[in-house]
């Protein structure tokens, strides 16, 4: 990441400077969730500005921004003369979180399945095939990457663009390094992916939402296991 700079006075230059700040925002926004749902960045704990900011290597401006995108979204709080709180996270949270992705997922997938065209199955398996070879050379950033491809050309098949919209934002509450960083996760989900394209080539929507299902459930079964084992609840 860049540390940000001042946007210069010229106008027709600071929608650029201001379109790179909101990225940088994002990404450290992204890097928070992360922590946070992956148990590194407990509860009660206190995310400071500077050293934020110090350990991602930007300034202060982009943190301040992505952790009032985190106030929004309730897992941070802003205690007064204090700083800002990682807040509670409980069982029941992270099982409604995954409830939440499921059920707008498997509405996608019933949809995706009568909608979809074959060249955009063969789209899918070629990303999956960028998948498998991400996940056999140990790659988690590029393993994230193929899944949030092949899900995106997936909802976007469908034509509901508002749908597939809030679950974008619903899966932003999920940990994608914390899966893609475990090869036994990744070949899973290659076996996954393949086989919902098959079904898809045949139409068959009751395969595909079932194994849509199933992507939920292993991700809940796993992050939960983790939580669990790091004491997250004890």
């Amino acid at each position: 990441m860049e540390t940000t700079v001042n946007a210069p006075a010229t106008p027709r230059v600071a929608p650029t400077r201001r379109v790179r700040r909101e990225q940088l925002s994002d990404e450290v926004a992204a890097h928070l969730r992360y922590a946070i749902m992956s148990g590194s960045l407990r509860p009660g704990m206190f995310i400071r500005l500077d050293e934020t900011a110090a350990s991602l290597g930007v300034s202060i401006t982009p943190v301040r921004e992505a952790l009032r995108t985190l106030r929004g979204e309730g897992m941070v709080q802003l205690e007064p003369h204090r700083g800002h709180v990682v807040v509670p996270l409980s069982r029941a949270d992270v099982e409604d979180i995954f409830w939440l992705q499921s059920t707008i997922a498997k509405e996608l997938a019933a949809s995706a399945t009568a909608r979809i065209t074959d060249a955009q199955i063969d789209e899918l398996d070629r990303l999956i095939d960028a998948l498998e070879v991400a996940v056999a050379e140990r790659e988690p950033e590029l393993v994230a990457q193929a899944v949030f491809d092949f899900h995106r050309t997936l909802n976007r098949s469908t034509g509901r663009i508002k749908l597939a919209w809030f679950l974008l934002h619903a899966a932003r509450n999920l940990p994608p390094l914390f899966y893609a960083n475990d090869p036994q996760w990744g070949e899973r989900a290659v076996a996954n992916h393949r086989a919902v394209t098959a079904a898809l080539r045949r139409r068959d929507a009751e395969t595909v939402v079932r194994l849509t299902d199933a992507q939920f459930t292993d991700g809940a079964r796993r992050l939960m296991a983790r939580l669990e084992e790091i004491g997250l609840w004890s």
